[in-house]
C-alpha cells in the first residue's frame, strides 16, 4: 500500500538509482504518472516530459480497455477484445476518437515546444500502476522505435501477468509490488486523486 503517488515515485526512483548521473528521459502515461515523473526525474537528474498513448475501451464498459493506441496510429488489441463486442468498425470509431484526445493534448501540454527526442537516451517509461497493462504496451512498442539507449519500464504496482506482457517490450522492468490478487491501481494507494489538464499543463511548463 502506497500513501499517495508521491510516495510511491520516491520508491520508485530508490529503485532506479543505478540510473542517477546518467540523465535519464523519464516520459510519464498521463494523467496519473505526470507528477511522479516529476519527482523520479529531480531525485535522478533527468529531464521529464510525457509519452501520449489512449486505451481504447471496450464497449458499455469505458474502464475496461480492450487495446490502446499511440500517437503515431499503432494499435495494440488485447486477445479479449472480441469478447466484449468490439467489431473492427466499433475499433475503428474508438481510435479515432482516442486519437483525436492524443492530438488535443499534445496541442495542450507542449504547446511551444516539441516532445524531447528519445533516441540515444535512457528512457524510463512511468505509470501509477498497470492493470491490463495496455497503454504501456503501446509507449513501449512506439519509444523502441526511436532507438532509445536503453528502454525502462517502472510501474509501482502491476498483476504478475500483465508484467509478462511488457518484459518483453523493455530492456528492464521495475515493479515494486506484484500481488496476485489484484482488481485496480487505486486499490494500492490510500490518496488517489484524479490528476487533470491543468495540473500535467503545470508541472510540464515547471520541467
Amino acid at each position: 500500500m502506497f500513501h499517495d503517488r508521491n510516495d510511491a515515485a520516491n520508491q520508485l526512483a530508490e529503485r532506479l538509482k543505478t540510473y542517477q548521473g546518467q540523465h535519464p528521459l523519464v516520459l510519464a502515461i498521463p494523467r496519473g504518472a505526470v507528477p511522479m515523473a516529476k519527482v523520479i526525474a529531480a531525485r535522478l537528474g533527468g529531464d521529464m516530459d510525457v509519452v501520449l498513448v489512449r486505451k481504447l475501451r471496450a464497449p458499455q464498459q469505458p474502464e475496461l480497455a480492450i487495446g490502446s493506441v499511440d500517437e503515431s496510429g499503432w494499435t495494440y488489441l488485447a486477445d479479449h477484445a472480441g469478447q466484449y463486442g468490439a467489431d473492427a468498425d466499433y475499433i475503428e470509431a474508438e481510435k479515432r476518437t482516442q486519437m483525436e484526445t492524443i492530438r488535443q493534448r499534445r496541442a495542450r501540454y507542449t504547446p511551444i515546444r516539441a516532445p524531447i527526442n528519445p533516441t540515444g537516451r535512457i528512457v524510463i517509461v512511468v505509470d501509477d500502476g498497470l492493470a491490463t497493462g495496455a497503454t504501456m504496451i503501446s509507449a513501449l512498442h512506439g519509444l523502441r522505435a526511436s532507438q532509445p539507449a536503453r528502454l525502462v519500464c517502472a510501474v509501482p504496482v502491476s498483476p504478475p501477468d500483465t508484467l509478462d506482457k511488457v518484459a518483453g517490450l523493455a530492456d528492464e522492468v521495475v515493479c515494486l509490488a506484484a500481488p496476485a490478487y489484484f482488481q485496480a491501481v487505486g486499490q494500492f494507494y490510500r490518496s488517489f486523486p484524479q490528476v487533470d489538464d491543468d495540473a500535467v499543463i503545470d508541472i510540464l511548463k515547471g520541467a
